[in-house]
């Protein structure tokens, strides 16, 4: 067995969690080893849908502008309830766009994920180590061990400082560290078909995606990019999941939409939809993310968007600490609130989607018939839009500022900026660290020079579309202090308050003013 090599940061899993954490750690110019069992990306589609923030982080990733041909806007998502009326809408906020970005978008997932891999293949500074598989891990107070096994039977052993496990649903590393997980009382059988529609069926598909509301099976329909088309059957007792998941039979069930020379079936699988997370995130030097920590039912299209999310929570933080930015108790505390924040994140997110799931999947046609009346008596008969983005929840709790406020912990607007010759985005003006945003007219507080500022309404950033200032308005304040993930660690209503908003977070981070440099 070869020696070991001790790196900062070692993740199993180079799916889209995986890959995008190994992208930041090592922009971050951390050492990355990344391992996946694939030697490339797997090449059906299983997430469907992104959203703004996913973009931004792609943006901070440098890929934005690559993964665009790949997405397009998701379509507004019609509830149809059981006699066939529509009983709720689903559509995105409207321009100007509040982080920049489309909101809703759906993608090509084989597509983007090379891009991603293209881009983290360029840091010399990150292993992607792909056809091999980790066998086991062990760990002590200062290192992770991994024992890897290629593809010809060669092991060898890979060292980190802190390990990552983003290694699916059925995560070896979290069975083997005995990290169990919390059912939130959802599980399903459904078949998810891809089909890849001609001109002619795409004549005779709906115009936007559609969730039908229909006691004898629910289902749902998703316009993807291009000739894409997804469908989630729902699978009544006593079907057989892999007898309707063959050809014949999938032909048979989507024969209310197409017949087979509609199109051509990409793919087709069996599932059961679960609401499962992770009771703990981390154990000792050991870190769950994507599916290993979290599995929720699609009906919002947020599955790989939670993964993501996890990679850009967890990758700042452990960079703060490997950096020496953060030491002793503080970097502890700093690394426990990424299971904090994102586990109770994950947890109110899931329970909106299974609400949304429990409009979708009512058998009983009486109750169906109920809710389809109390739906159209909350709106007064005429069905209203509803923001996809308004369904997210804000962090409740972690490293935060101690107010009650309904913008701490709230993802931070990300506004276009008027630069030389035209205009470009907030972080690409400002960069991804610790932000001090100003409402036009405050002034930088002194003494602060370690603290990156962004002043509105001054010549170097100054609005073009007044997102943050309408941000600042709404709110009721004039500073936001963001966190490199963007989401708001606290507010102040006055000038006045920025000294103490900034002193919160320099207690919470060990007094270090490197810690937010």
């Amino acid at each position: 067995m070869q020696e070991q090599r001790v790196f900062d940061v070692a993740i199993v899993g180079c799916g889209p969690s995986g890959v995008v954490a190994a992208g930041l750690l090592g922009q971050a110019g951390l050492s990355v080893y990344v391992c996946d069992r694939l030697t490339d990306v797997y090449e059906i589609p299983r997430a469907i849908a992104l959203d703004h923030e996913i973009m931004r982080v792609f943006q901070q990733l440098g890929v934005a502008e690559a993964v665009a041909p790949f997405c397009e806007p998701f379509t507004p998502s019609e509830f149809f309830g059981v006699d066939g009326q529509m009983i709720r809408r689903m559509t995105m906020v409207a321009p100007p766009f509040p982080q920049g970005y489309t909101p809703s978008m759906v993608f090509t997932q084989p597509k983007v994920e090379k891009v991603l891999r293209e881009r983290v293949a360029q840091m010399p500074n990150v292993v992607m180590d792909l056809g091999v598989e980790m066998t086991a891990l062990s760990q002590d107070a200062k290192i992770v061990s991994l024992s890897i096994r290629a593809a010809d039977g060669a092991t060898r052993k890979v060292g980190a400082r802190y390990a990552i496990a983003c290694d699916g649903g059925g995560s070896a590393i979290r069975t083997q560290l005995g990290m169990p997980l919390e059912d939130l009382d959802f599980d399903e059988p459904w078949l998810v078909v891809d089909v890849r529609v001609n001109e002619r069926g795409l004549a005779k598909l709906p115009k936007v995606s559609v969730q039908y509301c229909e006691p004898e099976r629910p289902c749902t329909m998703v316009i993807g990019p291009g000739n894409h088309r997804r469908w989630e059957i729902s699978l009544k007792p006593g079907e057989d999941p892999r007898e309707v998941a063959t050809d014949e039979a999938t032909w048979r069930l989507l024969s209310r939409w197409l017949t087979p020379e509609d199109g051509q079936l990409w793919r087709q699988a069996s599932y059961r939809f679960h609401a499962l997370v992770a009771q703990d995130w981390r154990k000792g030097r050991v870190f769950l993310a994507g599916d290993a920590a979290h599995m929720q039912p699609p009906f919002l299209g947020q599955g790989m968007c939670q993964g993501i999310r996890d990679a850009a929570n967890l990758s700042w933080k452990l960079a703060a600490v490997l950096r020496g930015e953060v030491v002793g108790a503080c970097a502890e505390q700093l690394l426990d609130s990424y299971g904090t924040e994102r586990k109770a994140h994950v947890r109110e997110l899931t329970s909106r989607i299974k609400h949304v799931g429990e409009v979708v999947c009512e058998r009983d046609p009486v109750k169906a018939r109920e809710r389809d009346a109390n739906l159209l008596a909350q709106c007064g008969g005429v069905v209203k839009d509803t923001p996809r983005q308004d369904i997210l929840p804000r962090l409740e709790a972690g490293l935060l500022a101690p107010q009650d406020h309904p913008a701490r912990g709230s993802l931070f607007p990300q506004p276009w900026l008027v630069v030389a010759g035209g205009r470009e985005r907030m972080d690409a003006v400002a960069g991804n660290g610790w932000r001090l945003v100003l409402a036009p007219g405050q002034a930088a507080p002194a003494g602060v020079s370690w603290l990156r500022t962004v002043a509105l309404g001054t010549r170097e950033h100054s609005e073009t579309d007044g997102v943050v200032e309408a941000w600042f308005a709404r709110h009721g304040c004039v500073a936001a202090l963001v966190r490199p993930d963007n989401y708001v660690f606290g507010v102040a209503a006055s000038a006045n308050e920025v000294e103490g908003l900034i002193g919160a977070l320099v207690v919470q981070l060990g007094a270090l003013e490197t810690c937010v440099a």
